[in-house]
């Protein structure tokens, strides 16, 4: 990624006051799907067919979701989503929509990280970032998009969006 994108990715997600939902992380998870499969020595639960998981204002869409626990603690380490087009959307505390799309989705939940992989998509306030690559830091509002192999990373900043301090 060029560094003149640096700044305009910081315009996109737009100030430091659009942190995610602060109380979606003491939450339930709640998901639905058409079927699901637990493997107990790796922690690990597939959830496939039309698969759509809750958890506060977040919300992720997938043909496949695979949770990983953590095997002392039982905490949700990490969410995968696959399928044509894997969808992530989170309300902020300033009540505005982050949403993502992409092919590969890995929400690491200690973390506070979301990785989106091939023909990703990040949006908010009808600004985006587009490239094969997104991973961002939702509480700390960082962003790194990668085009990756002679790809381009494409951003949109809609006037609203650049402007607002």
């Amino acid at each position: 990624m060029k560094l003149s994108h640096l700044s305009l990715i910081a315009c996109l997600l737009n100030s430091g006051q659009a942190l995610a939902l602060s109380t979606d992380s003491q939450q339930p998870v709640y998901i639905d799907s058409d079927s699901q499969q637990l493997d107990m020595k790796s922690n690990r639960v597939t959830f496939s067919g039309d698969v759509k998981l809750k958890q506060g204002s977040i919300n992720i869409n997938a043909d496949k979701l695979i949770v990983i626990r953590d095997a002392k603690t039982g905490q949700i380490e990490e969410i995968e989503g696959y399928g044509n087009v894997v969808t992530f959307s989170q309300l902020t505390d300033d009540g505005k929509t982050l949403y993502g799309e992409a092919k590969e989705l890995y929400y690491k939940m200690s973390a506070d990280e979301l990785t989106m992989i091939n023909k990703a998509l990040l949006s908010q306030d009808d600004s985006e970032i587009r490239g094969s690559k997104i991973r961002y830091q939702i509480s700390s509002q960082k962003l790194i998009a990668d085009g990756n192999g002679g790809g381009r990373v494409s951003t949109v900043l809609q006037p609203q969006a650049a402007s607002k301090e």
